[in-house]
């Protein structure tokens, strides 16, 4: 028999959105891609670098990369690490915090990838729920555990929690607090001061979503220099390869593209929540990409199927809690106006 360690044997993996063989032929907004292309200057610099350079290793430090998120965030280059997506820095977060039997937490609902992460490396799993209003549940007046997971925005809610209540959650853990910002471009506050106040702040983020990205497989994490120093250790030293690099930093150099496709989004989820409420949707208000939103019978099944069967791909959750819902990533205008009229046709049920 092959030796497997037993909490692998055991443990059920992740199972990411569904991702189509044809997925030309649908509609797709169950992953929260974004629906414009990236920066031309990314597909420049991918270009570029994709000749005689593939044959040396890249830099392993990802220096032009880093120096452009320390323009745009604001940050010494030492506070910023690259990752392969940010999966890698909060899997590396563990491994570095968390040891065998050590605890980690995270509020439920929000990313359930950190319970596989945790699991992985032998890490007990702890989690908080959260009241009608969304206000997080159970959390004592001081958490011991090692780390602390908040995704903010939520997701796959979509609400944001306020900078006052994660300062005053950082300071009530002995552990880390990592926020997990991979949605805050579409949102208007984001917890980077706090890195500077607390030195168990780290945030992180992604290059999926905002920057259009989710193929190249991008991430980053601010903190302090000595929490930067322990995840360099750990990380595959190759861990971004050129062209991630070069898109890296091309797309943290182009600004104005990036603002005015965030722009885009912003204006459509604006739009789009006004005709799901229009057809007697509740929708959660949003701050990411996405947004949460259940018809007038709370039978997300129906309409996951209804859709699906008009090839337009959301996100539905089998877990009570979300399962009257669907999550319903904003894509183009067009897009969304043909979702809108596949609803229209579904109608509000029983």
């Amino acid at each position: 028999m092959i030796a497997l360690r037993e909490n692998i044997a055991e443990m059920a993996g992740y199972v990411p959105g569904f991702q189509p063989f044809d997925v030309d032929s649908y509609i797709k907004l169950n992953t929260n891609e974004n629906p414009y292309p990236p920066s031309p200057k990314v597909l420049e610099a991918i270009a570029k670098e994709a000749g005689e350079g593939l044959r040396r290793y890249p830099d392993a430090a990802s220096r032009l990369a880093r120096e452009e998120a320390a323009k745009v965030y604001g940050f010494d280059p030492s506070w910023i690490i690259m990752a392969n997506g940010s999966d890698e820095v909060l899997n590396n977060l563990i491994r570095a915090c968390a040891g065998e039997g050590e605890e980690i937490a995270f509020i439920n609902p929000s990313y359930s990838y950190y319970g596989t992460l945790a699991e992985v490396q032998g890490a007990r799993v702890r989690t908080f729920g959260l009241s009608e209003s969304f206000e997080p549940e159970g959390i004592p007046e001081h958490y011991d555990g090692k780390l602390f997971f908040l995704t903010n925005p939520n997701a796959p809610l979509g609400f944001t929690y306020s900078q006052r209540y994660i300062a005053d959650l950082a300071g009530r853990l002995s552990g880390v607090l990592v926020v997990d910002e991979a949605y805050v471009d579409f949102a208007e506050e984001t917890s980077l001061e706090l890195v500077r106040s607390f030195d168990n702040v780290v945030v992180t983020r992604t290059f999926s979503k905002s920057y259009s990205l989710a193929g190249m497989r991008l991430g980053l994490a601010i903190a302090r220099p000595e929490i930067i120093a322990a995840l360099n250790k750990i990380r595959d030293h190759y861990n971004l390869d050129r062209l991630a690099q070069a898109a890296a930093a091309a797309a943290l150099a182009d600004q104005p593209y990036f603002q005015e496709c965030v722009r885009k989004i912003k204006e459509t989820r604006a739009w789009f929540t006004a005709e799901l409420q229009q057809l007697g949707y509740q929708v959660i208000p949003s701050s990411g990409n996405f947004v949460f939103a259940s018809p007038p019978d709370r039978d997300g099944t129906r309409i996951y199927q209804g859709l699906y069967d008009r090839k337009i791909l959301v996100r539905h959750f089998t877990d009570p809690k979300l399962a009257h819902g669907l999550r319903i990533s904003i894509g183009s205008r067009e897009e969304m106006e043909q979702t809108v009229k596949a609803l229209c046709e579904l109608g509000p049920g029983r």
